[in-house]
């Protein structure tokens, strides 16, 4: 009998969408489906993916590491929601964002824009990167950031911001006086339980984890660092990061992100989960200041484009739903009313970033999905 699932990714490949992925789909507490597909690489030779496959899961980081931080120290009393960052950065005051609060910030609408090319400033040629310390140049993004002038009054609009996100993982490391992997394997990961995600620092893997028999996906040949990607971060900022940061940069497997979203939706859903229910379904509810923000507190809502275009979710993901894209190709979808989660790490942007296939093959993989198990 053909699995319609399994059909859809293995076109995924065919029509050049990625080179390679793992779907994981975890349905009412089992998982029904768990396969990878495809390459892991295509240069220099290809290597099959395999369900042990780590991929780059570009902002996939921003909930699973940030959020998850955000929403642990907010129920500790660590940090409140509707405070001014300037609260929490003092260098902030007297600038535009002084008038942004952490809530404007987990819902992209403190008017910052999605990006801008930092990293060429601070570090010109990424092969030399490290001829600047990484204390020099995490000062010198932090500050551009501080400094750099919004596009739109805080909370008119909610736009998708890298930026804020550095900002995030500042403040948070001001707030506990650790540094960000630190803050993440103590306060997060071993709080909550999470195996299996980690980054990789300019000094290693961190957390102690091992990359014994451990196989990464590639993703690009960059031109700014002169060779393919593997085993280290995508993002350019996150590598001025040294690796590690709240917006990207985590890696792991489908089963690692598996574990990461089943302690949200457990919490979301009133189940047995380290995080607290009434957090959790805070940070999952979409706000609504910013007019036509599909946007919750870091995670994103099903939503249609301006133009009409379908939800990354498809059409099926209950209203109730939140996830989030990684732009290396990788998601997470959940649905707290069918107790659903569906995982997707690829690395599409391997051997370059120029493919976009990804965004017209997603939704209908998740309606596939949803399709098949409602027979």
């Amino acid at each position: 009998m053909r699995d319609p699932i399994s059909d859809k990714m293995q076109e995924g490949v065919e029509e050049g969408a990625f080179p390679g992925g793992v779907l994981l789909v975890w349905y009412q507490g089992q998982i029904i489906h768990h396969a990878a597909y495809g390459h892991a690489c295509l240069i220099p030779r290809p290597e099959p993916a395999s369900c042990e496959t780590v991929y780059d899961l570009a902002s996939l980081t921003k909930p699973l590491a940030g959020v998850s931080a955000a929403v642990v120290l907010a129920a500790d009393g660590r940090i409140v929601l509707d405070d001014r960052l300037e609260r929490y950065i003092p260098e902030l005051r007297q600038k535009e964002l002084s008038q942004s609060t952490l809530r404007h910030l987990l819902n992209h609408a403190t008017g910052l824009p999605a990006w801008r090319p930092f990293y060429e400033r601070i570090a010109p040629d990424g092969g030399r990167l490290r001829e600047k310390t990484l204390e020099e140049r995490r000062r010198a993004l932090y500050n551009a950031i501080h400094h750099e002038p919004l596009l739109e009054p805080v909370g008119a609009r909610s736009v998708y911001s890298d930026l804020g996100f550095i900002l995030l993982g500042e403040m948070l490391e001001r707030v506990t006086g650790k540094d960000w992997a630190a803050l993440c394997h103590g306060e997060v990961f071993q709080r909550l339980g999470l195996e299996g995600l980690f980054y990789m620092s300019e000094t290693g893997p961190t957390g102690g984890t091992s990359l014994r028999h451990r196989i990464f996906a590639a993703t690009e040949q960059d031109e700014w660092r002169g060779h393919l990607l593997r085993g280290e971060v995508h993002d350019e900022h996150a590598a001025i990061l040294g690796g590690v940061s709240c917006h990207a940069g985590l890696f792991g497997t489908a089963k690692a992100v598996l574990t990461a979203s089943q302690v949200w939706l457990s919490a979301v859903r009133g189940d047995v989960s380290p995080l607290p229910r009434k957090w959790a379904r805070e940070f999952v509810h979409r706000q609504k200041f910013a007019p036509g923000s599909s946007w919750a507190l870091g995670w994103d809502t099903p939503s249609t484009g301006p133009a009409g275009e379908p939800s990354s979710s498809g059409q099926f993901f209950s209203a109730s739903s939140f996830g989030h894209l990684g732009f290396s190709g990788t998601s997470v979808w959940m649905d707290p009313e069918r107790n659903l989660i569906v995982v997707l790490l690829t690395n599409r942007v391997h051997p370059t970033r120029k493919n976009n296939l990804i965004r017209q093959f997603r939704p209908g993989l998740h309606d596939t999905v949803v399709k098949t198990l409602m027979g």
